[in-house]
């Protein structure tokens, strides 16, 4: 026997099994750079991403928030309420009661080591509109509050005023476009929280997004001290929004298994 005969031959892992090492350590590294690009400030990297296909991918599974440590720490807590408009065959409409999504999810929390993040999305939404509403100057503050809710186009409407009185500058344009798109999630959360509540007889709905803050930190030992007014967010009525890719029995599923939903 040659000294070649007798070396033990290496045998070569299948192809697909290459393919499939590849493909993970390629997601492994995608991953790891959305994840900082996400986390970073706004920079000419980070737009080296699509800003929606970024956001896409990050939430709702993979959003950071370094709010929770100091030095600013979490300090108030987030509502968002919704009403809606039933319209029956008879022709009769009437509003129904503003109904707090946020409080309706924390059950999803109490109690339960291994929360879902659907039960971090209503509280999510509020925190984004609020701070994306804050960069608007009045005018498009005050279009806000009005109503858009009749015929197909009642978006575009919104859109178009909120663009009309946008200040000439690259800011007011990006928070405007901004605030656009979280409007349009927010309407779209809203609709989809107002059919698991009161079925598929609504015709527009409505929501405000609150922040209550917390007893100041100076103030935490002091028996009478007491929490800040809530600061809302009013918006007018809107018309049904349903995005591509929303599953509105799995929606309605969840938000219907939640304590205290009617």
């Amino acid at each position: 026997m040659t000294e070649t005969d007798s070396t033990p031959k290496i045998k070569k892992r299948p192809l697909w099994l290459r393919l499939v090492a590849v493909a993970c350590v390629g997601l492994t590294a995608w991953h790891v750079f959305a994840t900082f690009l996400w986390v970073s400030p706004s920079s000419e990297l980070r737009d080296a991403v699509p800003d929606k296909a970024l956001r896409a991918y990050m939430q709702p599974m993979f959003g950071q928030s370094w709010s929770v440590f100091a030095p600013k720490p979490i300090d108030g807590d987030y509502s968002f309420e919704v009403r809606a408009t039933l319209e029956y065959t008879t022709g009769r409409r009437e509003a129904t009661q503003w109904v707090d999504a946020v409080n309706l999810e924390m059950d999803l929390i109490h109690h339960n080591l291994f929360p879902p993040r659907a039960s971090l999305a209503g509280n999510q939404l509020a925190s984004d509109y609020r701070n994306k509403w804050q960069k608007l100057n009045d005018e498009q503050k005050n279009v806000v509050t009005l109503g858009y809710f009749k015929g197909d186009d009642w978006s575009n409407r919104l859109n178009d005023d909120l663009n009309e009185r946008e200040i000439q500058s690259t800011s007011s344009r990006k928070n405007t476009k901004s605030f656009i798109e979280t409007e349009r999630a927010a309407s779209a959360y809203a609709t989809q929280v107002a059919k698991a509540l009161w079925g598929q007889d609504i015709s527009s709905v409505q929501f405000r997004a609150g922040r209550q803050a917390v007893v100041p930190f100076e103030r935490r030992n002091d028996p009478e001290a007491q929490r800040p007014d809530a600061v809302t967010i009013d918006s007018g009525w809107r018309g049904l929004t349903v995005i591509e890719g929303q599953n509105e029995e799995n929606f309605a599923e969840v938000f219907n298994s939640l304590e205290g939903v009617k």
